[in-house]
């Protein structure tokens, strides 16, 4: 008998403290499928007992400790094949570098696509690992970033401090 996953069935997650606030993971048997900021505060979960969740909440402690620049924890996000395209090209992002929605556009081959670009990063489920908050418009400001600009801004200071470059940083239409 081949075991399935029924639809009703609460998948794996956990809740891991972070200095922008609780942050929840989802993960299947496989590869984790959801990293978001929660705006409610919430306990943590324990700390062990899912290899993928273990595995990516580690690695979230040592992105906010300053320890890690690239996660390994195998990915599993649901999306459209745009959506997908999107969001392999944003995991080539360098830490502590933006790129626009431009840029993004003109890397899938699509130069006209970047309001598109701009939906499909909106839908990113994996914020940090698939790093939407460095993507900034052509101008250099700041904006749009499902957890909200203050954390977008948050991040890049922080991905700066760590690589030892400069944190000055414009929000939306400054």
């Amino acid at each position: 008998m081949i075991p399935t996953q029924r639809s009703d069935m609460i998948p794996p997650q956990r809740i891991v403290p972070s200095p922008l606030g609780s942050i929840v993971l989802v993960a299947s048997d496989t590869g984790l499928r959801s990293l978001h900021f929660c705006d409610q505060p919430r306990a943590p979960t324990p700390a062990s007992g899912h290899a993928i969740l273990d595995r990516a909440a580690a690695e979230v402690a040592a992105y906010f400790a300053g320890e890690l620049r690239e996660f390994s924890v195998p990915l599993e996000p649901q999306g459209t094949e745009f959506q997908l395209r999107v969001w392999k090209l944003l995991a080539e992002v360098g830490y502590a570098e933006t790129r626009s929605y431009v840029d993004l556009a003109r890397g899938i081959g699509q130069p006209s696509a970047a309001r598109a670009v701009g939906s499909a990063n909106a839908r990113n489920p994996l914020a940090l690992i698939l790093p939407c908050h460095r993507i900034i418009a052509t101008s250099g400001a700041l904006t749009g970033y499902a957890g909200g600009l203050e954390r977008k801004r948050w991040l890049l200071e922080h991905e700066r401090r760590v690589a030892g470059g400069a944190v000055q940083l414009p929000l939306a239409g400054s």
